[in-house]
């Protein structure tokens, strides 16, 4: 009996911990000419359903590994650009007041 106790009390406390977890990363200011972006973790893995992997190691690798991105580049589909496209969701171009702060 006491076992079984045991090893419920184990099972019990890893599925808590990972109830628990939050998303790692947190908001991310990007400074830049066009003003500041803020980059919400919660937005797109609470909200929009991405799991790490979908941009974690295809896009993004950590913050020390990546190269900012130019509109351009993003326009042509890197970095933001992959998904925002007009097509999994909004497009970067035209939509700048949606990522941009002045």
């Amino acid at each position: 009996m006491k076992t079984v106790l045991a090893v419920t009390a184990c099972v019990s406390f890893l599925f808590t911990g990972a109830a628990l977890a939050t998303v790692g990363g947190g908001d991310i200011s990007l400074e830049n000419r066009g003003g500041t972006v803020e980059f919400s973790h919660d937005l797109h893995v609470s909200e929009v359903g991405l799991g790490c992997k979908e941009c974690h190691t295809k896009l993004y690798l950590d913050i020390k590994r990546h190269r900012q991105a130019t509109m351009k580049e993003m326009q042509k589909g890197k970095s933001c650009g992959a998904c925002h496209n007009g097509k999994k969701a909004f497009s970067v171009k035209g939509a700048c007041a949606k990522c941009h702060r002045k």
